[in-house]
């Protein structure tokens, strides 16, 4: 197989498994909009946290809502909680790394709360933890994974809303997720907006 050739799989096995995604994932992808927008609306925020390219997820995630998506709109409340990197390191040396999201969420989160708890795997100690700290809160999970959802899949409530990428491949279950936190933007966008009811 030729580099081209390389590339050109990797462009039709990422199309492809977005286009099974899209069967399993446009129904719940909706829910969590829904479920976010009625939180931003009344006055909470959506919290995000991940590993890896899920922190960047989180990160990327949380600056389009507090600035702008694609339209003009005022500022949403959005906050990642992988940012702060004397926070994360103080809690990771001071108690464990297990801890660096859940502590946040216990300062930050009030009831009526969203979090995008990130994981590719389903399976990150630490975002684990940080389920358990919002079912605590009264805060609505969203669940964003991959690879049938890991432990995450077996701790979500019915009153959580479980975003499963139907991969096992790291790279395609991230390129799916990023695409679900546009969708989530956008839809977001288009309820603050009155473009869709």
């Amino acid at each position: 197989m030729s580099l081209i050739d390389r590339i050109q799989r990797q462009f039709t096995d990422s199309a492809d498994t977005k286009r099974t995604a899209m069967a399993t994932m446009a129904a719940p992808i909706e829910s969590a909009t829904r479920r976010m927008t009625a939180c931003l609306r009344a006055g909470g925020k959506v919290m995000a946290c991940g590993n890896g390219g899920s922190a960047a997820d989180s990160q990327h995630f949380a600056a389009e809502l507090l600035n702008r998506f694609e339209k003009e709109r005022p500022p949403l409340a959005a906050v990642a909680l992988t940012t702060d990197t004397s926070t994360l390191t103080s809690i990771a040396n001071d108690y464990r790394y297990e801890d660096v999201f859940a502590k946040q969420i216990q300062a930050l989160g009030k009831p009526g709360d969203v979090l995008l708890a990130i994981s590719t795997s389903g399976n990150s100690p630490n975002v684990i933890e940080a389920i358990h700290t919002a079912h605590a809160k009264g805060i609505c999970v969203v669940a964003l994974t991959g690879k049938q959802g890991g432990k995450i899949a077996a701790l979500l409530s019915s009153d959580d809303i479980h975003l499963c990428v139907p991969a096992d491949r790291t790279a395609r279950i991230q390129e799916v997720h990023l695409l679900t936190i546009h969708c989530l933007c956008d839809g977001i966008d288009a309820l603050i907006l009155g473009e869709i009811q």
